[in-house]
């Protein structure tokens, strides 16, 4: 896609996000189930819930600015997901499969972090604080499963230490 002006270049990026939003989501539907722990899997379906709102988010961006998503290539997250399934089939400790989700969600979810970073600024930029606010949100969502992910990781590292040393 040529672009010819700011807003053009914002139609792309918010696009790109949008498309980026609705891949993540397939994959984590898919790695949710790969996952066998419970909690893992419970956070990534809360995840998946999250993702189709900030969707919602994405398509009132939209509407404010009076333009449709764009069509965009992009093959980063079919890789992400062909590396995912090749790797997974190569780790034969259930802990390490869980601890190998876990940071391949991380992974992922810090590529639409960068995305919401930088289309919030732009959109403090344009002066569309409606917009701001609306992107801010999704950006927050996507911190905070950064962080809930963390303690999941925390906790298996902490219950498998604890098994070693009561071992």
């Amino acid at each position: 896609m040529q672009v010819k002006n700011p807003k053009e270049l914002f139609v792309m990026l918010l696009s790109d996000a949008r498309q980026g939003t609705e891949r993540t989501t397939k994959i984590l539907q898919e790695i949710s189930q790969a996952a066998q722990d419970p909690e893992i899997k419970e956070a990534l379906e809360a995840r998946i819930f999250v993702s189709d709102q900030v969707l919602a988010k994405v398509d009132q961006c939209f509407k404010l600015i009076g333009e449709q998503p764009v069509k965009l290539g992009g093959r980063l997250n079919d890789v992400f997901v062909e590396d995912f399934r090749r790797e997974l089939a190569e780790i034969q400790s259930p802990v390490g499969k869980h601890l190998f989700i876990l940071t391949k969600v991380i992974h992922l979810n810090h590529l639409r972090i960068a995305e919401y970073a930088a289309l919030v600024a732009a959109a403090d930029i344009t002066g569309k604080h409606g917009i701001g606010v609306l992107l801010e949100s999704c950006l927050g969502d996507k911190l905070a499963f950064v962080e809930r992910t963390r303690r999941l990781i925390r906790n298996i590292v902490e219950t498998k230490v604890r098994e070693r040393i009561a071992a």
